[in-house]
C-alpha cells in the first residue's frame, strides 16, 4: 500500500502551470522583447509593467493567442498554442481564455442585458447576479450601450468576460477609465474570481499600485522581463 500523502505538504499543493511562455521574442521595426520565460499557476495573479512602448500590450496579445510571436513557445494544456489548429486555437481563445481590453467592445446597437445574454448564450453560463452587484451595473441592464458612462461599459464588458468562466484572464489596462474606487472593486473583484475558479489574472497596467497588488510583479525594460516581486 503506498504512503498517504499529507495535504498540507509542498508536494500536495503543487499543481501543474496553467501557462508556460518558453523564450518569446518579438519585433516590429525594432525589437521589443527576447527570450521571455515564465509561467503561471491556477489562482495566481501577475502583473507586467514598463515604460509605454516597452511592448507589455504586445507580450498581453502573444500570451493570450492573438499575436504569433516571432520566436518561442506558449504552451496551455501541454500543446504549443501557435502550433494548433486555427479551429482548436479559437475554440481555447473563445472557452478558456478570458481577454479584457483598453476598449470594451460591446455591441452599441444592444442593451446591457443583451450583451451579457450573448455570453451566456456562447458559453452556456447563466449571469452571475451576484457579480453585477460586486460591480455596481445591475441597475443598468434595461439600459443601451450607448447610454452607459465609459466606467459602466467597462464594468460590462468584465462582467461579460467573467460570464463565460474563463481559465484565465488577460486584462490590458482594465481601469483604465475607472475611478480609483471602482478600479479596486474591479480589482478585488478579479482577484476572488480567480482563486474561486482555480483561474489565473495576467494584467498589463501602468498604475504601480494595482500592480503590486498582484502576487507577482515583473517590468519590461531593455527587451527583458524581469520579476521584481
Amino acid at each position: 500500500m503506498g504512503e498517504k500523502v499529507d495535504n498540507n505538504s509542498p508536494i500536495a499543493e503543487q499543481k501543474p502551470n496553467l501557462l508556460d511562455a518558453k523564450n518569446i521574442s518579438h519585433e516590429f521595426d525594432y525589437k521589443l522583447f527576447e527570450n521571455i520565460t515564465f509561467s503561471i499557476k491556477p489562482k495566481e495573479s501577475i502583473s507586467i509593467i514598463g515604460m509605454s512602448g516597452s511592448g507589455k500590450s504586445t507580450l498581453l496579445n502573444i500570451l493570450s493567442s492573438l499575436l504569433t510571436p516571432k520566436s518561442g513557445e506558449i504552451i496551455y494544456n501541454n500543446k504549443n498554442l501557435y502550433g494548433l489548429k486555427k479551429k482548436e486555437l479559437l475554440n481555447i481563445r473563445r472557452e478558456d481564455f478570458g481577454i479584457i481590453f483598453q476598449a470594451h467592445y460591446l455591441f452599441r446597437g444592444f442593451s446591457a442585458s443583451d450583451n451579457l445574454k450573448i455570453a451566456t448564450l456562447l458559453s452556456g453560463n447563466d449571469v452571475d447576479q451576484e457579480l453585477l452587484k460586486k460591480l455596481n451595473i445591475e441597475f443598468v441592464l434595461n439600459q443601451s450601450v450607448g447610454e452607459l458612462s465609459g466606467g459602466q461599459q467597462q464594468r460590462l464588458s468584465i462582467a461579460r468576460v467573467l460570464t463565460k468562466k474563463p481559465k484565465i484572464i488577460f486584462a490590458d489596462e482594465p481601469t483604465g477609465n475607472l475611478d480609483k474606487d471602482t478600479a479596486q472593486i474591479v480589482m478585488d473583484t478579479l482577484f476572488e474570481y480567480i482563486k474561486d475558479n482555480d483561474a489565473a489574472l495576467v494584467l498589463v497596467t501602468h498604475e504601480n499600485d494595482l500592480a503590486e497588488q498582484c502576487d507577482k510583479v515583473y517590468k519590461l525594460e531593455n527587451l527583458q522581463l524581469k520579476e521584481l516581486k
